[in-house]
């Protein structure tokens, strides 16, 4: 594995790999109907955020490129249970998102992945995850009206 040894080629491949995923996430979303900007259709949202995204990441390698950097880059350890946290929560919302319902799928992927973060407390992430809850109903449930139960027993 290459390790990048200092904060221009870092910032460089990231940009150029943020470029890259939002190429492929606009290549792949024009492949749906776009439609206008009065009545979207079901790929314009992808195309636009892949484009955003490529734009975004473009800017930032070409920032790289061109500005002067002091120091070199620490390479530190990789961070285990931040990995671990969000990968569990990422499980964890897949699986609560289909079993249990909106409520207990989004209380878990926020206070899990917040765990993951060494200076949150426990009662900061119950905090957090339910101050996501209350958005998450209004703007899901309530606002959009999207058909995902609050609560539900087994598979639906």
């Amino acid at each position: 594995m290459r390790v990048l040894k200092n904060k221009r080629s870092r910032d460089y491949a990231g940009g150029m790999l943020m470029t890259a995923i939002g190429l492929a996430a606009a290549f792949q979303g024009s492949s749906y109907q776009l439609g206008t900007l009065e009545r979207m259709g079901p790929g314009f949202f992808p195309t636009a955020l892949g484009v955003i995204l490529a734009a975004a990441g473009l800017a930032i390698a070409v920032t790289a490129r061109f500005t002067q950097y002091e120091g070199e880059l620490e390479v530190l350890a990789p961070e285990w249970r931040g990995w671990a946290c969000i990968i569990g929560a990422l499980v964890a919302f897949v699986v609560l998102g289909k079993y249990g319902g909106l409520l207990p799928a989004t209380f878990a992927i926020v206070f899990i992945s917040a765990l993951g973060d060494r200076q949150n407390t426990l009662l900061g992430s119950i905090l957090l995850a339910l101050g996501s809850v209350v958005v998450a109903v209004v703007v899901f449930w309530w606002a959009l009206q999207m058909q995902f139960p609050l609560f539900q027993w087994g598979g639906g």
